[in-house]
């Protein structure tokens, strides 16, 4: 009897294991292809932008421009839904006085193909590419930013090119690591299909950085956001939110935009320094 039900256990634990393997990338990523609003609900100039990846696919993007703005977001969004689900943050950083670009990536919205890891990547590399080659923004005016799986994606290509600044919103360090923090029974090291080492990237990372997080967040626990600060180098500086993982920027919107208001002056002041002393 005891050896059918450890034989039985096994059998189940082996088949959850299976279904977790292959499911994994269901479990990642969420697109939606609909994209019923833009920017125009808001009442805001935008450019419908099509640009293409290293590997001939063709994505679609926003580029919402502030009035006499100095520093453009460069915008890596969450692992659900698509572009138009970060309306209210682009409303936001409009008011801030920040120019913004915002792209699906593949499978996402209007924009081709299917998402992996990999092309994830290529994804904000050519949304880099299409700001610094098409648009003519100076790389040092870029700030990149990530919320939540976008904090992985935008941390790779802070680590790969030199922009002005690093913003990680509610983000995890590892894919490894949140997976395991929702199957602490499983050997999720052994059968993680993906990566993200988010943390890996940050600490190649040379530009100034923010963290933001909320001490409430359900989904990516508030510890993650603390080792990504304390991975991080100087200059830094950490945000602390409340709120659920998906409103926090809402819920503790004041704070929200004090921090950004203040992130973004010390910014402009080294950035000033810098063109005074020719550096």
């Amino acid at each position: 009897m005891t050896i059918s039900i450890i034989g039985m256990l096994i059998v189940a634990y082996t088949g959850l294991g299976l279904i977790l393997y292959y499911m994994q990338p269901s479990f990642l990523y969420y697109p939606i292809r609909e994209l019923p609003y833009s920017p125009a609900e808001l009442s805001l100039d935008y450019e419908d932008v099509y640009f293409k990846t290293g590997d001939h696919l063709h994505l679609h993007g926003w580029f919402i421009p502030a009035p006499d703005s100095r520093f453009t977001i460069l915008f890596c969004h969450t692992n659900g839904g698509n572009m138009m689900y970060q309306l209210d943050t682009i409303n936001i950083f409009y008011n801030l006085g920040l120019s913004c670009f915002i792209f699906d990536y593949r499978g996402y919205g209007s924009s081709q193909g299917q998402p992996t890891e990999h092309g994830t990547y290529l994804d904000v590399r050519a949304a880099y590419r299409w700001l610094t080659k098409t648009k003519k923004i100076a790389p040092e005016n870029i700030i990149v930013f990530g919320r939540s799986l976008g904090g992985s994606i935008a941390a790779y290509l802070a680590s790969k090119t030199k922009p002005g600044a690093l913003v990680l919103e509610s983000s995890f360090t590892s894919y490894v690591a949140i997976g395991s923090r929702f199957y602490p029974y499983m050997p999720v090291r052994w059968f993680a299909r993906f990566d993200y080492p988010t943390i890996d990237y940050l600490r190649k990372v040379t530009c100034p950085v923010m963290v933001i997080h909320s001490r409430n967040d359900e989904i990516i626990p508030f510890e993650f956001g603390l080792e990504l600060y304390e991975a991080a180098r100087e200059p830094k500086e950490f945000i602390e939110l409340f709120g659920g993982h998906n409103d926090a920027f809402l819920i503790s919107g004041e704070t929200y935009k004090r921090g950004w208001t203040k992130w973004l002056k010390s910014l402009k002041e080294s950035a000033q320094g810098r063109e005074s002393t020719g550096a």
